[in-house]
């Protein structure tokens, strides 16, 4: 039981190992959610904020990380 609880926090860890690109990514995920039903229209301009705002995220997020002392 004890090394399954270990494999699963393993796995738990790789999609939380960041808090702020995790919460990060879901806000640009909803608030691109928010306009693609506010601006039904304009998929292509919605597709591009979710696009451009990832790499805007993700960059940050390396940034950051970057400046960080290794563990």
């Amino acid at each position: 039981m004890n090394t399954a609880g270990a494999i699963l926090r393993e796995i738990a860890a790789l999609f939380i190992d960041d808090e702020w690109l995790a919460l990060a990514i879901l806000a640009l995920v909803a608030l691109c959610a928010g306009l693609a039903f506010g601006l039904p229209g304009h998929a292509t301009g919605v597709a591009a904020a979710l696009t451009v705002g990832s790499i805007l995220v993700l960059a940050f997020s390396v940034r950051q990380g970057s400046r960080r002392k290794p563990r």
